[in-house]
């Protein structure tokens, strides 16, 4: 297994202890899927804000593995490599 940081938005981060970055630890073939799954682990509250009740990634939210946007990639199934950085960004309306 390897470590993987999961950079945290500031909407999000009150179901983080606040914390603006985790540290996770995955599979070395892990995906974003599995990478939510150990995210969410212990905080249903992050999850719903994060995936739909079917598992898809919320409308509103994006997610990039080093840079690389996963919905340009292989969604949920994009490969998680050891060391990635991984950022979740929350659209906020009102702009």
């Amino acid at each position: 297994m390897a470590a993987v940081t999961v950079l945290i938005p500031t909407l999000l981060r009150p179901y983080v202890d606040g914390r603006s970055e985790v540290r996770l630890d995955v599979p070395d073939a892990g995906d974003v899927a599995a990478l939510l799954d150990g995210l969410g682990a212990g905080r249903p509250l992050l999850d719903q804000r994060i995936r739909e009740e079917t598992g898809a990634l919320r409308r509103y939210v994006n997610i990039y593995v080093d840079g690389e946007d996963v919905r340009r990639l292989d969604g949920l199934g994009t490969a998680v490599p050891p060391g990635a950085t991984v950022l979740i960004i929350q659209s906020v309306a009102g702009g």
